[in-house]
């Protein structure tokens, strides 16, 4: 029996390999136990990102994998630290390993399953999705069928579903460059409303760090100090021990 449930919406985050079906990490120097080390503290900020959505609940899902297991532990460990882990809306969820497309439409079951309405779905490669965007995908979810979030690569960021499990997304083929417009077409042909959020990136070599240091450097700009501070931190401390 799945827990209940404290809200109507939920943000779920699906930990990410740095190898998945259609997509991969590739940082250049960055690889090994280094590379790994990126992608837990790009998992701690999403979480983080997420908690700091006010009125809704946050699921982490994660393989039956060591390094995914030891990612889900540290986020926990990062949100309580925080005091954004009260009152019992982050919860961790484990899943066997699966195929992309079968398991995030896995989350979404096991999420409409559990009583949500509102469910939106990241992976944890876009630690720069500050709380109020992440909020604002919500605001248009409750609006509508469904919302996307585009890569410029023509991939998602994000796939978000009111009511129901509207489609089945194990059925597409996640390794297609084009599969934002197929899923959007499947939402369309079956007179489903859906609405586009702003394109982002998901980060996956090193043009898109030197993005997210574009970023981050933005958000200190403008007084925010906590989104993708884990990530800032991991990648001073890699190019301090990159440099000769």
């Amino acid at each position: 029996m799945s827990p209940k449930k404290k809200h109507e919406s939920v943000i779920a985050i699906c930990i990410q390999e740095p190898t998945e079906d259609g997509s991969c990490m590739n940082m250049g120097a960055i690889r090994g136990d280094d590379l790994r080390i990126l992608n837990e503290a790009f998992v701690v900020d999403t979480v983080r990102n997420a908690l700091g959505v006010d009125g809704i609940d946050v699921r982490l899902y994660h393989n039956d994998l060591p390094d995914q297991r030891h990612a889900a532990k540290h986020a926990v460990e990062t949100a309580a630290e925080a005091g954004k882990a009260e009152n019992g809306r982050f919860m961790l969820r484990e899943r066997t390993r699966e195929r992309w497309g079968t398991r995030i439409e896995g989350v979404f079951r096991d999420c409409f399953d559990s009583g949500y309405k509102h469910v939106l779905v990241f992976g944890n490669r876009t630690p720069t999705i500050t709380s109020a965007m992440m909020a604002t995908a919500l605001r248009m979810l409750k609006e509508s069928d469904a919302v996307f979030g585009p890569t410029p690569d023509g991939r998602y960021y994000v796939i978000g579903m009111s009511g129901s499990m509207q489609i089945d997304l194990s059925g597409f083929d996640w390794k297609s460059p084009h599969i934002y417009s197929d899923v959007a077409h499947a939402f369309t042909k079956k007179k489903l409303s859906w609405s586009e959020l702003e394109i982002w990136y998901a980060i996956e070599n090193v043009d898109d760090l030197e993005i997210m240091a574009r970023d981050i450097n933005q958000y200190r700009f403008e007084g925010d100090d906590d989104t993708a501070r884990n990530a800032e931190d991991v990648m001073e401390r890699l190019i301090a021990k990159l440099e000769p």
